[in-house]
């Protein structure tokens, strides 16, 4: 009969040791976060993309500068814009300079825009769904090669889609609605499921994860316009906001062999603010950005 208390080396069940990542979005926020979370994690290479070349090469100098990091590794700055099929291919090529392969690609490039119905602007509901769902597709497509690489049955690449709560439920209304994140957040959880059926057999995993509200700087202007941070976190069933390690956990779990069986799933990370929110009957319906 089986031992049923053995595990295999439980030791290095959540260890990325080794790993190369890819993190869009990645100099500030929950990508930054998550990015210094796969780098102490134990990933030999961290790739930090985002438009501006200035705000990655600040993040990187800022991960290069972490005291308990494998010999030898290190974050990169590979500035591009993920919007667009070209600024797709551009990060592929410059990612392809520094390596063969990728283990993990953090899909978490992201943009939204408030405003009321009646004015909100076509131009910013395009460039929202552009960034937020139809450069998920392209990085994922583009960088399906490199996660095929060395993905195998018992060590699968892994794509993590950053989504959103808002995605699940309702987003921002009134003055400052969030009518193109929402719907782009929601988009996003549909395609990473479709991705995880596509890709599965490929030996790589997509699963989306969907913070509630953190403080960042994307998120801290509705904060504040909506009552500011104390008052959502007493909405939140555990009282508070989201923290850095509460996206850390979440993102080395489903990049480590701890996470190797789990694909198509979505994860939400809010304290159970969500669920809190649809019992209020006379309370607006909380929106992460």
């Amino acid at each position: 009969m089986a031992d049923e208390t053995a595990l295999a080396d439980f030791p290095s069940l959540f260890s990325l040791k080794g790993k190369v990542a890819v993190v869009t979005g990645g100099s500030r926020g929950l990508g930054l976060n998550a990015a210094s979370a796969l780098l102490q994690a134990g990933c030999s290479k961290v790739f930090i993309t985002s438009r501006k070349a200035k705000a990655c090469d600040q993040a990187v100098a800022q991960l290069n500068r972490l005291p308990n990091l494998q010999p030898g590794a290190r974050a990169v700055s590979v500035p591009a814009d993920s919007s667009t099929l070209a600024g797709v291919e551009s990060l592929v090529a410059q990612v392809a300079q520094h390596t063969e392969h990728v283990d993990i690609l953090l899909a978490n490039a992201g943009a939204t825009w408030g405003e009321a119905f009646d004015t909100h602007p076509a131009s910013a509901f395009r460039k929202v769904m552009d960034l937020n769902v139809t450069g998920v597709f392209l990085a994922v497509q583009k960088f399906a090669p490199l996660l095929q690489t060395r993905a195998t049955l018992d060590d699968p690449s892994r794509v993590i889609v950053t989504a959103s709560v808002a995605g699940l439920g309702i987003g921002a209304t009134g003055p400052q609605a969030t009518f193109g994140y929402s719907a782009s957040k929601a988009a996003a959880i549909t395609l990473a499921r479709n991705l995880a059926v596509e890709l599965g057999p490929r030996h790589i995993l997509v699963n989306s994860i969907c913070p509630g509200f953190f403080p960042t700087k994307m998120a801290n202007g509705l904060l504040e316009m909506t009552g500011g941070l104390e008052k959502h976190a007493a909405r939140s069933p555990n009282k508070r906001l989201g923290r850095p390690e509460d996206i850390a956990g979440v993102v080395v779990y489903l990049a480590s062999r701890a996470g190797s069986h789990v694909n198509g799933a979505t994860i939400q990370i809010d304290g159970g603010a969500l669920w809190k929110t649809l019992t209020l009957q006379d309370e607006p319906v909380d929106s992460k950005l």
